[in-house]
């Protein structure tokens, strides 16, 4: 949990270097399915703590950014989904953590923006998942005006992948949760490892790389139980290998 209630959650150095022990620690525990990410307070989180970057040299500004960058980074190298579980408001790198996460669940009445235009600092790094994830004309306009876009317009654009009113936030995250945990967590890891691999790809080379996965795959136990199981009509028992 980003815990700076009284900051709306800003992402601090030390925040960040917090969320990367924990997402790599989460991600060692077996019996945990997935990781959600969410905020304590108000607000999921508002960006980089800007009280922190008064007046620091470019030494300090390189550590901060090489952290934010890392930590979005990890959440796409970890074995386990990562589920960013949004409210109130995601702002700058706040968005672009929505963003990097593998799926997101917002409540009504969450704003999204990338306002660093207008206190003159462009939301560069924000940018790199937010316009992954939106394409490039939606993210230009959340980038060059800084203006936010709700909830609603999170999820027609693909920021997000679910809406539903505040009180139902907990229950809509854990219904996902549940629906990835249902499924091998050897299957569940291959995958996810597969798509970051090959959704930059062209794909000629997405092809390649995903016939090699799923040829291992398929010989798993995991696959070879679940077809099996299929066949037989019976619930398959997951070894997680």
């Amino acid at each position: 949990m980003l815990n700076r209630p009284a900051k709306r959650n800003a992402l601090s150095l030390d925040l960040m270097e917090e969320m990367i022990t924990a997402l790599r620690e989460l991600s060692q525990h077996e019996s945990a399915r997935a990781i959600v990410i969410e905020g304590a307070g108000p607000a999921f989180s508002a960006g980089h703590d800007l009280t922190e970057m008064i007046g620091r040299d470019q030494e300090f500004f390189a550590r901060l950014f090489d952290r934010c960058t890392v930590m979005m980074e990890t959440i796409h190298e970890l074995p386990k989904p990562v589920i960013a579980k949004v409210h109130g408001m995601a702002t700058a790198a706040g968005c672009q953590l929505v963003a990097a996460c593998d799926l997101a669940v917002a409540a009504q009445g969450t704003n999204f923006a990338t306002p660093g235009v207008k206190i003159g600092l462009f939301c560069s790094t924000p940018m790199v998942p937010v316009s992954r994830a939106i394409g490039r004309k939606r993210a230009m306009q959340m980038l060059l005006t800084g203006e936010p876009i709700d909830a609603a317009t999170a999820l027609e654009w693909g920021l997000i992948n679910q809406v539903v009113p505040r009180d139902e936030l907990e229950s809509a995250v854990q219904r996902l949760v549940g629906a990835i945990a249902r499924s091998s967590s050897y299957t569940v890891s291959t995958g996810k490892h597969a798509f970051y691999s090959q959704i930059d790809r062209p794909e000629n080379q997405a092809y390649e790389q995903c016939q090699l996965v799923m040829t291992e795959n398929a010989g798993a136990h995991d696959a070879q139980e679940g077809m099996t199981a299929f066949l037989e009509r019976r619930d398959p028992v997951w070894r997680g290998d």
